[in-house]
């Protein structure tokens, strides 16, 4: 089975030659060595460069073992390969393998007819470390799991591949399993043998009760707002009480590191500014999320929730949570503030949208309550409501689309309509 990723294929043709290291980050198995190759190399040569002019080294296999134990001799391997002053590219996965890679890689950097991609899997590499040793020099390209759109193209059915994308996720290898056994036992596996593994030996963590009671918690709150303090308060009152904010929040941040969550903040979309907490945060891959669970809460409004905000990072857009302030009398006359929510605000260059996430929108009731954040902000860019039904693009009488679901997620100019 070909998966086609031609969204990071282009970033990656865009980035060419551009005289920094290429460094392709991500979750753990959702696809950078298969970006790499063949997919990258592949389109090198079909655009004409020669094969002896593309070096690619898979340093976690058996054969290259010797490169691994010493920068120099991973360096000097691929300087004896230039014979030429034409531009030479290397491919170098699992590059974290290498003791001093760092030295390795800045060397490149100083070759003229050198152009470096490089990717990693562990959680070293997978942390915000690399990027920091490189600031100014390298590139990052971002690898999700499969959008839904890339997914679908395994399917026939494309009711049934929602179902499955909103159950098992978007990790590329769930594709080449078949039933439901197969697939939980593999993202279940995943979950608790590499990611929660690498956390708990790259941080030296002690309380892994601690962790692992966090990520079920994140689990089972998808979408809801928390911070630090609401967690402990949660631990206090079960009994932990040695738990402190700061722990919580450097576990949290470990999750983040590795890729497992991302956090989302809130943004006074009035008052242009940004609020510190509390925060909300969704699992890059919700199959791994729901294998935590034990697939037991599928709640589908949040699990749309948590795809619509991953396929909108996948597109490129930075992400908030919106909050509009506005004042309404009470039942006394009394003068009250409120705050509503826009699920989700999205920047990109000079480019917003506004977009609230509705699994169903059956009567009028329901759409004044869905719309009532948008039609309170006032400025002129785009406002969407996502609903969960296949129907069809519609305008409402206060100018805001109505999209379903499969049509945002399989149309990449989804938001222009």
């Amino acid at each position: 089975m070909n998966i086609a990723r031609d969204l990071y294929l282009t970033k990656l043709k865009n980035k060419k030659n551009n005289k920094m290291i290429k460094i392709i980050t991500g979750l753990r198995r959702s696809g950078k060595s298969y970006l790499l190759d063949p997919i990258f190399k592949n389109s090198l040569l079909e655009d004409g460069v020669k094969g002896d002019h593309i070096i690619k080294i898979d340093l976690d296999s058996i054969e290259n073992r010797e490169l691994t134990t010493d920068g120099l001799k991973l360096y000097e391997f691929i300087m004896n390969k230039i014979k030429d002053n034409d531009m030479y590219y290397i491919l170098l996965d699992e590059i974290q393998k290498v003791k001093d890679f760092e030295s390795v890689l800045n060397s490149f950097l100083r070759k003229d007819n050198l152009d470096v991609y490089v990717t990693g899997s562990n959680s070293k590499f997978l942390s915000t470390d690399i990027i920091t040793e490189f600031r100014g020099r390298g590139d990052e390209i971002r690898v999700y799991p499969l959008s839904f759109s890339e997914f679908y193209n395994a399917y026939e059915d494309k009711k049934k591949a929602l179902k499955d994308y909103m159950t098992y996720g978007g990790m590329p290898y769930t594709l080449y399993l078949k039933g439901a056994e197969e697939k939980s036992e593999y993202l279940s596996n995943l979950f608790e043998n590499t990611y929660l593994n690498d956390i708990i030996e790259r941080n030296k963590i002690q309380r892994e009760d601690i962790l692992e009671a966090i990520i079920n918690m994140l689990s089972s709150s998808v979408g809801s707002l928390t911070n630090p303090k609401k967690l402990c308060d949660t631990f206090v009152s079960n009994g932990y009480t040695e738990v402190n904010r700061n722990t919580i929040n450097s576990y949290i941040n470990y999750l983040q590191d590795a890729f497992l969550i991302n956090k989302v903040e809130r943004y006074d979309i009035k008052g242009k500014k940004y609020i510190s907490t509390p925060s909300k945060y969704y699992f890059t891959d919700i199959g791994l999320r729901n294998a935590r669970l034990n697939f037991r809460q599928q709640e589908e409004d949040h699990l749309m929730e948590n795809i619509i905000y991953n396929e909108l990072l996948t597109r490129g857009y930075n992400v908030d949570v919106g909050i509009i302030e506005r004042f309404e009398k009470d039942n006394t006359e009394k003068t009250i503030r409120k705050q509503l929510e826009v699920d989700f605000v999205c920047n990109q260059a000079s480019k917003r949208y506004y977009i609230q996430s509705a699994y169903a929108i059956p009567n009028k009731e329901k759409m004044e309550q869905e719309q009532k954040s948008l039609i309170n902000i006032n400025d002129s860019f785009k406002k969407i409501i996502i609903v969960k039904d296949d129907i069809n693009l519609w305008r409402n009488e206060e100018g805001i689309l109505i999209i379903g679901l499969e049509e945002f997620l399989l149309n990449q100019n989804s938001l222009d309509l």
